[in-house]
């Protein structure tokens, strides 16, 4: 199915494309070293279960999966967090691996979600509560395969949860940092966890306006997939409450632009890159801040056509009716428009922050890929 997405307007001045910046930063480099965390902490964790047998093993095979890929943007927030405060690193394995702990928080967010969710897919192979029922199927053993794919999904979740905070506590970071950036991590958890149940009960509501929907994106997703990282980094470090407010400034606009680039690849991305079906949001019912604009700006009788559609099982054909629906009602380019603004707004507030110039500079770098970005 085409892609929809219209290409973005031109970046202004005030954003600066990567490969010009000059930072010397390797961000590929960097996801190889917090792979190589996450492996080695799994080691450990694989080692220490293996008294439980071939079951404890499979859980462990399915957290490997769960935590391999992706851009590890809040690793990378994190990283920079720390930078922004304190420009040199003594002990770069054990930031790594405090930088890591904030990709198994993503990982049990994400097995947790698409579960709720009612996912078919994660990164392009089946989403843990899937891959588990099949196999309980498969060998044909006994009671219900998709309340076993269901247990597994809960309980692997809960597990990457609570090894987050593990991999932050052992990261081998001064204790005293380390209990500062626990508070945050505390609190990023909590707003996580009361967003996504925000975020099924609009659902079950079956209505959002949009600054409902607009809460819903700033604690689902926002705050801990950018604001909290930096805080994180930034607390590791030292960090003052004044630079934590700073951050702030930065942080959480520019969350709410990533977000809502999400939100539009999650209707009009392509499966080929997102790994997720056409149209996924829609056919989930989601109710976006897309979807809100789209049901406020949409001529009455397709606004109800869209609003009863959402959450129902849709041929191709219907999901290429409802992105027609948004596109026309104005609701894709007002996004857009939300988008650049929310950026421009973060990332004037990074030139007036007070933080290091090298961390400035690749701190604009991961704005521009957080909002750019087509996955």
């Amino acid at each position: 199915m085409p892609d929809l997405v219209p290409d973005p307007p031109a970046s202004p001045p005030s954003r600066p494309a990567a490969a010009a910046a000059g930072t010397g930063w390797d961000a590929e480099e960097f996801r190889g070293q917090v792979q190589s965390a996450l492996e080695e902490f799994l080691a450990a964790q694989s080692e220490r279960l293996q008294v439980l047998g071939p079951d404890a093993g499979r859980l462990l095979d399915e957290a490997r999966a769960a935590t391999r890929g992706g851009k590890r943007f809040r690793a990378a927030f994190c990283w920079w967090g720390y930078r922004a405060v304190q420009p040199e690193v003594s002990d770069e394995k054990s930031l790594v691996r405090a930088c890591a702990a904030l990709e198994l928080l993503h990982a049990s967010a994400l097995v947790h979600d698409d579960y709720m969710d009612a996912s078919d897919t994660r990164r392009g192979r089946p989403a843990t509560h899937h891959g588990f029922a099949a196999e309980h199927r498969d060998l044909g053993w006994r009671g219900d395969p998709g309340q076993y794919g269901a247990a597994a999904a809960i309980l692997l979740g809960d597990l990457l949860l609570s090894w987050a905070d593990e991999l932050l506590r052992h990261s081998g970071l001064p204790l005293e940092r380390v209990a500062a950036a626990l508070d945050v991590f505390d609190l990023c958890r909590s707003e996580v966890i009361a967003g996504q149940f925000l975020d099924v009960s609009v659902q079950a509501r079956g209505h959002a306006d949009v600054q409902t929907a607009m809460t819903v994106l700033r604690y689902k997703s926002a705050k801990y997939s950018i604001e909290r990282p930096l805080h994180i980094g930034a607390a590791l470090a030292g960090a003052a409450p004044t630079t934590l407010e700073q951050l702030t400034e930065f942080g959480l606009p520019l969350g709410e632009a990533f977000q809502l680039r999400d939100d539009l690849l999650g209707v009009f991305g392509d499966p080929a890159t997102t790994g997720k079906p056409a149209g996924d949001d829609l056919i989930e019912g989601k109710r976006t801040v897309l979807v809100a604009l789209a049901l406020q700006a949409a001529e009455p009788r397709q606004a109800a056509e869209l609003d009863a559609a959402l959450g129902g099982a849709l041929s191709p054909e219907q999901v290429d009716r409802l992105r027609h629906i948004i596109d026309g009602s104005g609701a894709h380019r007002s996004v857009e428009e939300m988008i650049d603004r929310l950026a421009d707004q973060a990332l004037a507030a990074l030139e007036r922050a007070s933080v290091d110039d090298r961390a400035r500079q690749v701190l604009r770098e991961l704005a521009v890929a957080a909002t750019r970005r087509t996955v």
